[in-house]
Formats: C-alpha cells, structure tokens, sequence
C-alpha cells in the first residue's frame, strides 16, 4: 500500500506535497475497516451520537420560510445549474485551491442576493427537491473536497464542541442565522485516511481537531443535512491505480459507513483530480472483497464529480448525464464570471424555479428577431 497523500495539479502540488504528512498503511486499515484509526477508540465510540455542541448553532429549518431576493428572469426551468468547488477555507491563498473566509462569506452574500439557493446533488437526482425551490429562485450546489479542518473544526468551550466561525461550515451556519431560508444543502467529498488532517476533518490533532472527534464530524453533518460523498480512501489517481481501482472507491466507502453506522447511503462519488479510471464505468460501480474479513463492499453511485466544465445541464434536458457532473472551482473572481455568464433567459441561462412542484416551465422559444 503507497503511502496517504492529497496529491494537488499544477501549482497547487509543490504546496500540498509540504503539508499533507504521510499516514502510514496500519492507519488506512483502521480508517477504512471500521476503526476510527486510533488506537484509544472503541467502536461504541464511533458510532455513539454526535458530542455536546452550542445550542445557538445553526439546525435545518423546521420549517420553509418565506424566500427572501429573487431574480427578475422568467421561469426557466430548462436552464442551468452550476456546482462550485471549494477546497481550503483559509487566509492564505498559494493558488486555485484556497478561499479566503471573507471571501467565501462574499460567495454566500452574492448568491443569496441574485436569488440563489443551495441544495443537494441528490436534490438534483430525484428531482423532488429541484422542484420544491421556491418561485423565482434557482439551485445552486456547494461542493467541499478533502474533508480538512478548514471545511470543519469545532473549538471545545465550556465543556461543549463549538463550530469554528472562521471554519467553512461556521461561515454557513452564523450567515444561515440573518438568512434563515439558506438551508443546510451542501455536499461534502469526504477522505477517511489522507494526511495533513484529511481525514474526516482531522486526525492526529492536526489544528486541534482530536481523531476521536472524527465519525463524530461525518454524523454532525448528516444529522444537520448534509450530503455525503465519497472521495476514495486517500486521494490517490485513479488513472494510475490499476487494479486497486475498485479497492480505493470502496474503502471509502467503507469507512463513511461505519462512520454513520450503515444508515446513509452515499449516491455521489468525486474523482481525485478528475482523473478517470482506464475503465471508466469502474467509478460509479464496482466491488472490493476484503482479504482479510472475507467481506465485500459493492458501490454503486448516480453522481460522479468532475473537477471543471461547463454548468450543467438539468435532469429535464435530454442530455443530462449525471456519472459526468461538471464542477467549477472558485477562485479569485471564477464565481463573478460564472454568475454573468449565467444570467440570461433560456437553456444556456440559469435555472429558474417556476414556484410550482407539480409542472416544469420551458422558457418560450425567441422568434427571427429575438424577441418572444
């Protein structure tokens, strides 16, 4: 077994080749095997309910409330839906990888006043949840890789397990306070066993963040909402890992769930680097017997991740394809350019929410001259 890394492109590799420590084999084992990957964890442990945490923290509305701004384009729910991409949330930026935290409460504040909303890749998937977005606004989906201490970190106070505020997930949730219709929909593409604490938001206290802390962190997010998606075992190239393809998929599998106790079901997959395997269908399914137990995991995903391309295209145009989900990474003005390039009628503008579950409004077809 090579060993863990968060290997980077271009620029970014030099960098993450200095941060992320070496984890070795014996870790991975644990991570991927139903361990926690440290030697002190029992298994009630991993799977016991999430620590105590700040009662004044941010829960999933209980109910829909009233929409705040929307977009005056007209009902288009033929148009486009973007995914963007976030890796560190942190101060220092090397390159495309890194986002200021201002900045990426900025991101929540331009979204949240064009009329954007978040919601999930399986929102998307089912369709039920694209539709239920209230009249005038249009999806937006927030994707998180690497699962690092940036994304989320909790702070102990008093005994209780706070959420960082200058962490991603502490941004989300104090803006979702002054903006209570911005629900907890983003999707997380978790590593259970990579270094430099890429391991479930931690792992040998790297930032603080203690390993125990670690399945704790994957059931805080799908007990608030959150989608949960695989990003194999350490990031390792799947374009270079030959016939331990379907080993590094599963085992991060694996290891979201025993993290969860077996009751989510992952359904999204994102490919480190979005680098395909030689078999390509070897990304969204497959299955790996463990030599030791005997057992095997099969995976079986609807979504698969790029890292860029163009906006997607929704489940109602003809050819959608969801195994080739396209993303786009934000960094310096990338979410500014996007959003232009997006606001305009039609199938190559954004989606826009007709307000009504029940139909699907096309946007009226331009005559010679341009007009409706």
């Amino acid at each position: 077994m090579p060993n863990a890394s968060v290997a980077r492109p271009r620029q970014g590799r030099a960098l993450w080749s200095h941060l992320v420590a070496a984890v070795g084999a014996a870790a991975i084992a644990a991570a991927a095997c139903g361990g926690d990957g440290n030697a002190g964890a029992t298994p009630a442990a991993a799977t016991e309910g999430p620590p105590a945490v700040d009662p004044g923290a941010a829960r999933a509305p209980a109910a829909a409330p009233s929409p705040g701004p929307t977009t005056s384009l007209p009902p288009n729910e033929l148009g486009r839906i973007p995914v963007l991409e976030y890796h560190l949330i942190q101060d220092r930026v090397f390159d495309e990888f890194e986002r200021p935290p201002a900045r990426f409460r900025q991101d929540l504040e331009v979204l949240y006043a064009k009329g954007y909303r978040p919601i999930n890749l399986t929102d998307v998937l089912d369709r039920t949840g694209l539709q239920a977005l209230p009249k005038g606004t249009s999806p937006v989906i927030f994707t998180f890789d690497d699962a690092s201490p940036e994304q989320f970190r909790w702070i102990e106070r008093d005994g209780q397990l706070i959420v960082d505020p200058t962490s991603a997930l502490g941004i989300w949730q104090d803006f979702q306070k002054t903006h209570p219709d911005w629900g907890n929909k983003a999707v997380f593409c978790m590593l259970p066993a990579a270094g430099a604490g890429h391991a479930f938001f931690g792992g040998k206290n790297v930032q603080g963040q203690k390993p125990e802390w670690r399945f704790k962190k994957v059931q805080y997010l799908q007990q608030q909402g959150f989608e949960l998606c695989n990003h194999t075992l350490y990031h390792a190239r799947l374009d270079r890992a030959g016939d331990q393809v379907q080993e590094f998929i599963a085992r991060g599998q694996l290891a979201i769930d025993s993290a969860t106790g077996g009751t989510y079901k992952v359904r999204s997959f994102a490919l480190p680097l979005g680098m395909w395997p030689k078999q390509k269908s070897l990304a969204w399914h497959g299955s790996w017997t463990d030599p030791k137990t005997g057992k095997t995991v099969t995976y079986d995903y609807p979504i698969v991740l790029e890292v860029s391309g163009d906006p997607n295209v929704n489940p109602y145009d003809g050819t959608w394809d969801p195994h080739h989900t396209n993303r786009q990474i934000m960094s310096g003005n990338a979410l500014e350019v996007l959003l232009k390039r997006l606001e305009k009628p039609g199938p190559q503008g954004r989606y826009v929410s007709d307000g009504d579950p029940h139909k699907v409004t096309r946007p009226e077809p331009a005559t010679a001259d341009g007009k409706k």
